[in-house]
């Protein structure tokens, strides 16, 4: 039997991008959908930081502790339920890994902007964006993937 590719099959537009993606080997379909969400988390989290340095008046790196906190409980709900697909397994030991990723996360992201941002000088949200994505890649990723929802 053939197999069925669909009329657009470039890589442009949806039914490539389609076609694309689930010709990826599973592993980068993984990191995709963690991207994905981990993009979503990082709205989240980013929008906490910016109304508490720019409401409430809070200094950037424990306003930085507060955004990665709520991002990492919305990270902890999309990537049991959608990125890894770890429903099945018990949320409470998958909640408490994940708990100790998140505020181990949460101490790199403080740290790192602390480095960049009072250090280093750069402005605030340019150091969190490089700090997130590097803590992002480099320790949310094998960590989620390998102790967390495995």
């Amino acid at each position: 039997m053939t197999e069925r590719v669909p009329a657009d099959s470039s890589g442009y537009g949806a039914d490539g991008l389609v076609w694309l993606v689930w010709r990826l080997p599973p592993g980068l379909r993984t990191l995709g959908r963690h991207q994905l969400g981990a993009f979503i988390a990082t709205c989240i989290d980013f929008a906490a930081m910016i109304v508490c340095v720019e409401w409430l008046g809070i200094s950037p790196v424990p306003a930085t502790a507060v955004g990665s906190t709520l991002g990492g409980a919305s990270n902890f709900f999309l990537g049991r339920m959608w990125v890894f697909r770890a429903r099945s397994r018990g949320a409470s030991g998958q909640a408490v890994r994940y708990a100790l990723v998140s505020a181990a996360s949460a101490t790199w992201n403080s740290f790192g902007e602390h480095l960049v941002h009072d250090l280093g000088h750069v402005r605030y949200l340019l150091a969190r964006v490089l700090v997130a994505y590097a803590v992002g890649v480099l320790w949310n990723f094998p960590m989620q993937r390998h102790f967390v929802f495995r």
